[in-house]
Order: C-alpha cells, then structure tokens, then sequence
C-alpha cells in the first residue's frame, strides 16, 4: 500500500503509573509522531480493550492497536500475564507487542521474549532519553517495518 494511502498505526499503551502514561505522552509529542495514542492502566483492562468489552465495546474509541507498548508491573493483572493471554489468542498474535518496563531481571526479558514479545526496553530514567528511545521505536516500528493491516480482525 502506499504510504499516503496508510493510515496511521495506533499505539496501545498499558501502563498503571500515571507519570509514566504523561511522559510517554509528552515523548511521542516531542518527536512529532502523529500516532494515536491509547491508554490503559492494567493487564485486565488491556484484555477488555482488545476483547472490546465493558467501556471499549463501541470500536470507534478504541480502534485495534498494531503496537502495544506493555509495563510488567501493574495491578490486577500485570503485563506477564496480559501477554501470555493476548498471543495465546488468533486474534491478537499479528499485534507486536513491545515491553517497556522498568524490570531488568534477566527471568523477565526471557520469558518476556518466549511469549513472542517483538522487542524489550528498560525504561529510561530521564525524559531526554525516554524521548530518544520513543524516536528509536517511532522510526523501526512506524517507518521502517511493514506491520498487519491493523483496521480488520482475523477471522476466529
């Protein structure tokens, strides 16, 4: 397809700590990706966004993701778990999933990557470098890799 007639992937953010949500927030501004950017604040309501469910049934406000940037470490249901979840499901397999956490246990970036995670980043501790690691993803994940048309859904 090309890339005038591409629309724009959105990016599912699933996150619990608020600051983070602002700064990544913040980064992709700095860096001008025009990406729509959607928020979520655990593993469960990740699942019920892709599942559309509850608040997400309507598509419109939640338009399926083709990048899903994961924390780990959340409530209710952490990012382990949203991820072995979500690629153990057809419907959700062609979404890369990048973790960006702050875990560096050598046991979380295996298994992180055993579940078929495309990529993992520690977060970074200054926004300087949140905003180059954010131009770093927008320039692989946006420009350089061709992704799954993101508009429709496998069939089940």
């Amino acid at each position: 397809m090309p890339d005038a007639l591409k629309k724009p992937v959105t990016i599912l953010i699933a996150d619990d700590d608020p600051d983070d949500r602002e700064l990544i927030r913040e980064a992709f501004e700095e860096n001008r990706l025009a990406n729509e950017l959607r928020f979520v604040e655990d593993g469960e309501e990740l699942m019920d966004y892709l599942n559309r469910r509850g608040r997400y049934a309507d598509p419109a406000p939640a338009p399926r993701p083709g990048i899903i940037l994961l924390d780990l470490n959340m409530p209710r249901k952490d990012g382990r778990e949203a991820l072995q979840e979500l690629k153990s499901d057809p419907r959700f397999r062609a979404i890369r999933v990048v973790i960006m956490t702050t875990s560096k246990a050598e046991e979380d970036v295996v298994r992180s990557y055993d579940l078929s995670a495309a990529s993992y980043i520690t977060k970074p501790v200054t926004f300087d470098r949140l905003v180059e690691v954010v131009r770093a993803l927008g320039k692989y994940w946006l420009e350089i890799v061709e992704l799954p048309p993101h508009g429709t859904e496998p069939a089940n």
